[in-house]
């Protein structure tokens, strides 16, 4: 089985599949032989693993936007609507969008509103949530990150990706918390998530929630 070998100090073997291609992270000082064999003990996993991943590639490669069709937004589905001009935004007919865009150009325009939309929307939940935790940032900033819903900086500055927007009130909520905790707490240590359940008592589905979200998302180009 073909596999890209990346060596380092490490004390054990590790393999991992994505976007069709497989790594395996080994020891300096392990012997080929004895990587190839770990590989091929791991055989029946790594073709599971790589057909999962062509599948998602697949749904990934057909993912088109178009006007008539619905995006998430806040946990629920909404409209993209043609609208005369050249302004995108929210109002209550959904999504706006000028019309006559191809489909990358309107996944775009889709982008440009979230990022709009989550500086209103996390800047105003941060506020609400600040005077609960305790803890206040010295910003509120939205990134493009696709693998981090949140990050708290060593300046006190809160950053969310716009993805966040996608999912329901409660689990934004969650990630808010989350990192206003870590304003007081710069880990995961029992004394941050006993912060976190002060506030968020449910705080557990609320994790579940989103890792199923981030589940679907990976089935979606949104880059």
């Amino acid at each position: 089985m073909l596999y890209t070998l990346t060596r380092s100090k490490r004390k054990t073997c590790a393999i991992y599949v994505r976007d069709g291609a497989v790594e395996v992270r080994a020891p300096l000082g392990m012997p080929k032989p004895e990587i190839d064999r770990f590989v091929a003990s791991k055989e029946r996993w790594i073709t599971e693993k790589l057909a999962a991943s062509a599948s998602r590639m697949e749904r990934r490669a057909a993912f088109l936007l178009d006007y008539g069709g619905t995006v998430r937004y806040r946990g629920g589905d909404c409209p993209l609507v043609a609208r005369p001009g050249s302004r995108v935004g929210l109002s209550a007919e959904g999504f706006y969008l000028p019309p006559g865009l191809p489909p990358e150009g309107i996944k775009q325009a889709c982008i440009r509103i979230y990022r709009l939309c989550a500086k209103a929307v996390l800047t105003e939940r941060v506020s609400v949530f600040a005077e609960v935790v305790g803890a206040s940032p010295a910003a509120v900033r939205i990134n493009g990150a696709q693998s981090r819903w949140g990050s708290c900086s060593g300046k006190k500055n809160l950053n969310f990706s716009w993805r966040l927007m996608m999912a329901a009130d409660p689990v934004i909520d969650y990630v808010v918390v989350h990192e206003l905790a870590h304003l007081k707490e710069m880990n995961h240590s029992a004394g941050f998530w006993k912060i976190v359940e002060r506030v968020l008592p449910d705080y557990k589905e609320r994790q579940k929630q989103l890792r199923e979200l981030q589940i679907q998302l990976r089935a979606e180009d949104w880059t």
